[in-house]
């Protein structure tokens, strides 16, 4: 008999098998229905938390990408009140323009850099439907180092910058709030008590609920950008005592250096004209997507230890189910093992039993954990992302578990004594 011919015999030979496993589950519906469960459940759980914490994961990764891998961002810490400002101005004079001018002197490598004044206004026309705007006063330089995307119009130039001219370009949820469905290029926005004519809108950027990495949470759809003189010139700020003379820079390295040791350099620079005042964060997007791609390996391991408990919890609903069934089937083994048959087809059978259990209770896990994840995407508003790799793990998972759980109770099976088990009541 060839290889071939051996292998399509023993296929065969299962077919038999197979259905008298079916028919055994099928005559106790609810104790085969109630024991995968425990399967559904736990793999459910595995799939609908691995596909909550991904998209999380990515949601945030694709946040830091846009902030620029090849960029470092300075932000301002400023105080909150006269108190804890009088204390950091006995040794520092906050965030400067002497400290950009430090900074481009002294930092290799660097290819474009701005500062930033970020304001708050305390009214604007039209009036906008939903937050006030954030106006953000920047160089021209900070299209290419925010990687920003015009689908309308244009970004302010460096003569309109020089020239603290009134021009102003939009994010894509201003443009929405302040003028709706119409085109704002061309119109004229009131800042304060400040005009100024629309040039551009801005596509569509990422935004995260949360600081990431030292940055504060903010729509960056909902900004107004400005030249950064014009910001300063024209706007008054309310809040201009409590603040430092800039809030942010904006450093974009060239393709060839050190993005992680020019950080370092940026922090030791500022630590020494600030006076170790810790009045400011270097943000290095390069460090934190490293630190936040191994961080999401980790939540991915946590994840399935932890829902894998549900499986493990299946795994001993199915020995003892499976020991229950071994118990009332004494005698059908007796008769099985008196015809002939031996103890390897004992165990095959009982683990065709439990893989059909496994397999039934994974395909439906599966199913159940998908429409859980596309529900809560639904209702929460989160990103949620089935990865092959979770329904694949899942699905091994609650199979190893199930036949390692259902090993025990087939080789008791297969060990019962023939004569005893025909007598047995």
């Amino acid at each position: 008999m060839t290889p071939p011919e051996g292998a399509a015999r023993r296929h065969i030979a299962l077919l038999p098998e197979l259905g008298q496993g079916l028919d055994n589950l099928r005559a106790h519906k609810l104790r085969s229905a109630l024991t995968m469960l425990g399967m559904i459940f736990g793999v459910a759980a595995v799939i609908a938390m691995l596909s909550i914490g991904a998209g999380a994961q990515q949601q945030v990764i694709a946040f830091i990408e846009q902030l620029g891998v090849r960029n470092i961002i300075v932000e301002a810490r400023e105080a909150g009140d006269s108190q804890t400002l009088s204390r950091v101005r006995q040794v520092s004079a906050g965030l400067t323009f002497r400290d950009l001018r430090m900074i481009e002197a002294s930092l290799a490598g660097l290819e474009a850099s701005t500062a930033r004044k970020r304001f708050v206004p305390t009214k604007v026309l039209p009036r906008p439907y939903g937050d006030v705007p954030v106006v953000f006063g920047v160089a021209p330089a900070y299209q290419s180092i925010a990687s920003l995307e015009m689908t309308s119009g244009r970004f302010f130039t460096g003569a309109e910058a020089d020239a603290a001219a009134a021009v102003a370009v939009l994010g894509q949820a201003a443009t929405v709030g302040l003028f709706g469905v119409e085109d704002p290029v061309g119109r004229f926005v009131k800042v304060n008590d400040s005009w100024f004519r629309v040039i551009g809108v801005t596509g569509r950027q990422l935004v995260v609920q949360s600081d990431v990495g030292g940055l504060p949470a903010q729509d960056q759809n909902n900004v107004i950008y400005v030249p950064l003189k014009a910001a300063i010139l024209r706007i008054d700020d309310a809040l201009a005592y409590y603040k430092d003379e800039i809030d942010a820079v904006y450093l974009h390295l060239a393709a060839d250096a050190d993005v992680a040791a020019s950080g370092t350099v940026v922090r030791g620079l500022l630590d020494t004209t600030h006076r170790g005042a810790s009045d400011f964060n270097v943000v290095v997007p390069a460090e934190l997507l490293a630190q936040q791609q191994r961080t999401k390996r980790l939540f991915e391991f946590v994840m399935v230890a932890i829902a894998s408990i549900s499986l493990l919890v299946g795994g001993i609903g199915i020995m003892n189910i499976m020991l229950a069934s071994v118990m009332e089937r004494t005698r059908e083994i007796g008769v099985r093992r008196a015809i002939g048959a031996k103890r390897r087809d004992v165990i095959r059978q009982f683990l065709i039993e439990t893989t059909i259990i496994t397999v039934s209770g994974g395909i439906a896990g599966t199913i159940v954990g998908v429409t859980l994840s596309r529900l809560v995407a639904y209702l929460a508003g989160w990103s949620t992302i089935v990865t092959v790799t979770s329904v694949v793990v899942a699905c091994l998972v609650s199979v190893t578990v199930g036949i390692v759980f259902g090993l025990y109770p087939a080789v008791r099976a297969a060990r019962l004594d023939p004569v005893q088990s025909l007598h047995y009541e």
